[in-house]
């Protein structure tokens, strides 16, 4: 999720296109969420580990 936001936001960079700035904004937010959450030993989406 996090790669997946990072290349949103170069696309959206690259193009001048302010929704995929945005939603790559949001995936790589998320994406680190989940990561640390996943790290510290909570359980994401029925996972115990994240990845």
């Amino acid at each position: 999720m996090i790669t997946f936001g990072l290349v949103l936001l170069l696309i959206g960079f690259l193009t001048g296109i302010p929704i995929l700035w945005t939603l790559g904004v949001l995936m790589v937010i998320v994406g680190l969420a989940f990561w640390v959450l996943g790290s510290i030993g909570h359980a994401v989406g029925g996972r115990r580990h994240y990845y």
